[in-house]
């Protein structure tokens, strides 16, 4: 019988939101060649929140990129469910990023023309599809901006924008949201507000998120850290705290540096 996982007290079988198998992707040729990702494989449960950290050119965003489908690998397969992304036409594939994988862009990216409301459906508009109501009045709420959803972002604090991106990222009920550096714009006191949704989504939604930060306090608001370094998967912690992280991050700097 296999393991499971517990979201709102109701056990569940564990699976996988995505993989990465034996993904490799390589950037130029010759003397600029650079190998950004070196046969990473990797699992990102559903239910949880996974933090990916690592050294500056460690190969973090490039991984995400190329999980959540924005960019291609060189080499291996990225798998959504049973969907393997490096198979699918560039349609097909837009059509799976928009459906089933949520995107934070730690530069937010909201619309500067359309309302709060307006950014958060957007997904949903492109699609042609109405907005459950229920589920969209849910993920509304958890983002607490329900008397700011007529503003323009141009009248809304860095946190209350990210919040929205949260919000839009979450509206179609994504397989896996990816957040690259959610927190890396905002104060301390806004970080912990962005921190605290993406960790309610997983505790109260049942949301699959990855996100990628250099922060060990963001990284400890996750079930599981992975660590990179050249490329490669080389450590992993459950459970973190910021201090478990931080010894984490500086045992790996040394391994880097050779100290």
């Amino acid at each position: 019988m296999g393991a499971t996982v517990t979201i709102d007290d109701r056990p569940r079988p564990v699976r996988a939101a995505a993989r990465l198998l034996g993904v490799t992707k390589v950037y130029g040729r010759g003397p600029t060649r650079v190998t950004a990702l070196d046969e990473v494989s990797l699992e990102f449960v559903t239910g949880e929140l996974t933090a990916v950290m690592g050294p500056s050119g460690s190969g973090k965003s490039t991984l995400m990129h190329c999980a959540a489908g924005l960019d291609a690998v060189t080499a291996g397969r990225i798998l959504v469910g049973d969907v393997d992304l490096t198979t699918l036409r560039e349609k097909a594939l837009t059509r799976l990023r928009r459906d089933r994988i949520g995107f934070v862009f730690q530069s937010y990216n909201l619309v500067p023309t359309l309302t709060a409301y307006e950014n958060i459906v957007l997904p949903l508009a492109i699609a042609g599809r109405a907005p459950d109501r229920d589920w969209t009045d849910g993920v509304i709420d958890a983002v607490g901006l329900r008397n700011r959803l007529g503003h323009r972002p141009s009248a809304l604090s860095g946190g209350q924008q990210q919040r929205v991106a949260c919000a839009r990222a979450l509206v179609s009920r994504p397989d896996i949201v990816f957040a690259d550096e959610p927190t890396g714009n905002l104060d301390s006191v806004s970080g912990a507000e962005v921190l605290g949704l993406l960790r309610r989504s997983v505790d109260g939604m049942g949301q699959t998120v990855v996100i990628v930060t250099h922060d060990p306090v963001a990284a400890s608001h996750s079930d599981r850290v992975v660590f990179l370094a050249d490329g490669r998967v080389v450590d992993e912690l459950r459970d973190p705290t910021r201090e478990s992280v931080l010894e984490r991050m500086g045992r790996l700097d040394e391994r880097v540096t050779g100290a």
